[in-house]
Order: C-alpha cells, then structure tokens, then sequence
C-alpha cells in the first residue's frame, strides 16, 4: 500500500487486516512497515466446511504491506517512506491509496486536495528511484561490456530503453515489452513495472461521479488500471464489528456488501489469482494460485512433499458439488475427474491430492 501521508492507507490496512495499526492526524504516523495477512472473503468455504462436516473453515490470504506515505524526494532522502523503497520492490502489486475526501481535522501534506497532483507525487518519487537503479544497473553493465562479455549487451539495450521511458515520465508497466525483456522486468522489480490498483479514498456516502474519484480513473485508464472505490473510515468501522452484525449494518446503510469484498476480488484480477479449495472432516480450506498453475505445483502449495510425490489429482467442481448437494452424488453424476501432473487447476475445484511420502 502506497501513497502520500495521511491519505488512509493504515486506516484501509486495518480494515482489510482486523488490527489497530497506528492512525493518527500528523504526517508519518507510521514510521515502519505494517505487515499484515488479509483473509479473502469466500462464502464457498464455509459452505464446503458445511458439507464435509469439517472442524474449521479456512479462508485464502494475502499478505498486505502499509509503508510511511512518500513525499515529494523521498527518492533522495525526504520523509521516511524512502527507508522502505526497497521493501516495495519485494511486493508483486501495489495498492496506490488516493486521498478523495474534504476533511480540515485530517492533515494533507500537500495542502488541498488534487488527485491528480498527488498520484504524480508518488508516482515520480518511484520512478526516480528506478533511474536511479538503472543508473546503477548501466555502470556495472558498461564494465561487462569492456571485459567483452556480450550478452550484456542485451541487458544493456532493455537498461537503456527503461531508462529512456523513465526520463519521459512514462510509467513502465503500461508499456509492452518482449518475453526476453520480461525476463529482466523480473530480474530488476522495477517499481514503476508493478501493476498497480488505485484505491479512491472516500468519504462515506459519496456520489458516485465525485470529481476526486474521476480524477483518479482518469489516470486508472490510461495505464489501464483498475480503480475500487471505498470509505475506508466505514470499511475500518465494519470489521471491528462482529460478523453477525456486519450485513446488518451494511443493510441499514443501503449496501449490498463491503468494499473490502470489491478489493480483495480486485487484488485476485490484477494478480491473475484464481481458487482452489481441498476439504475433509479437519478442515475446509481455499488456496490462491496464479492462473495457469498445474496440479503438481497447486500440492506444491500445500506441502512440498506433495509436490515431489504426486501421483495424481482428485477433482470435481464446487458449482458440481452444489448441484449435486454431496461428494457420493458428484461421483454418481459423473463429474468426479482423476488427472495428472500437468492438468491446469480451474477456478473452484475441490481437489484431493494422492501422492507418496
């Protein structure tokens, strides 16, 4: 999670992880890394807990980083958010929290509000910062290339073309780039390479074309980044209620469900992450796995010794199971599957994984 100070970012990192991290009307308030384990909302487990009797019900997570807001040459030094400019690099997203709300209590560094103005802050502080890597990068390339070592001078092509975008204010990863190039994007984790989910920062009850938020797609659309709007405020309100009293809150504001729902599903599209799920007697569990990944690498997942014994996997569909009401009846229908190694894991299977210890 990224974003200028005071923006709602701890406040939102609270509500997507049910703790009471620092929040505080001043300029970093937080002063290191929040790292947090956000669980994803799925009625489907519960309801397989109900149909295999299990003892528990185990939802999928995602681990959620609240760095100290960036400030205008963090990348040289400024503020405290530069301290954690290398912990971003380890992230495989990131979460640009936007400031779309009016309050005078709540202190904004940059004084008024202006998405705008304030996505260009943060997202300029971070592609400094990969110039100033590349630059790095180049020097040590550029000794490579006098040893004569001449697949540097392919590395050397991407360095230099990364850096000419950089220098023209062009965001990296809304630009096409060759497998060959995908490979170093990999390598370097540039910043500017992440895909990114900007979440507009609301007020409760806000319209929903609000100038702030459409400030905030406007520049969403072109890279072609997805925008969720929530009141972080209400959302940090809601999960310190207990579960029982959530829907009913929801129901007296006139909401359908909450905005940490719409987010969670949000940061599974921009991962690529789909779910699957195994359960028995012990426990109903849902796994996150990136679209595509083979029924090896998914046992891999729950235990490496999966993995190197596998023998083959157990499948049948969840929408199946419920159509049939049992995993007897899946069998009797003919939906129950037996595949090996290489088969792609879809989005809902139940799986029972057979392997040798």
């Amino acid at each position: 999670m990224i974003g200028l100070p005071n923006v709602g970012k701890t406040t939102i990192f609270n509500a997507l992880i049910g703790t009471s991290a620092v929040v505080a009307n001043y300029p970093f308030s937080t002063v290191g890394t929040n790292i947090g384990i956000a669980q994803v909302p799925d009625p489907r487990v519960s309801k397989l807990a109900e149909i295999f009797r299990s003892r528990k019900a185990t939802p999928s997570t995602l681990e959620i980083r609240d760095i100290a807001g960036l400030v205008q040459g963090a990348s040289h030094g400024e503020g405290l958010g530069n301290q954690f400019l290398g912990q971003i690099r380890e992230v495989d997203a990131l979460l640009h929290v936007v400031r779309c709300f009016e309050n005078p209590d709540v202190v904004h560094v940059p004084g008024d509000v202006n998405p705008l103005r304030d996505i260009e802050t943060v997202e300029t502080e971070l592609m400094l910062a990969d110039l100033d890597s590349l630059g790095r990068r180049r020097q040590r390339l550029e000794k490579r290339l006098k040893s004569g070592d001449t697949p540097a001078a392919k590395e050397q092509a991407f360095v230099q073309r990364a850096t000419e975008l950089l220098n023209k204010g062009e965001w990296v990863g809304s630009q096409p780039f060759s497998p060959e190039e995908h490979v170093f994007l990999k390598e370097y984790q540039l910043l500017s390479a992440k895909p990114v989910l900007f979440i507009a920062n609301v007020t409760e009850g806000a319209v929903a074309d609000d100038p702030y938020v459409r400030a905030v797609r406007e520049v969403a659309d072109k890279k072609r980044a997805p925008v969720v709007v929530i009141c972080g405020q209400l959302e940090q309100e809601l999960s310190a209620l207990p579960v029982q009293e959530r829907d009913v809150y929801l129901h007296e504001l006139g909401l359908i469900e909450s905005g940490l729902v719409r987010l969670t599903a949000a940061m599974y599209a921009l991962l690529a992450l789909i779910t699957f799920f195994t359960a028995n007697e012990e426990e109903a569990r849902a796994w996150a796995i990136r679209k595509g990944t083979k029924a090896v690498e998914a046992a891999g997942k729950i235990h490496s010794d999966m993995e190197r014994g596998f023998i083959r996997a157990e499948v049948f569909a969840y929408d199946d199971l419920i159509a049939c009401g049992t995993p007897a009846g899946v069998r009797e229908k003919g939906h129950f599957r037996l595949e090996g190694r290489d088969y792609e894991i879809k989005e809902g299977d139940v799986v029972y994984f057979r392997f040798n210890v």
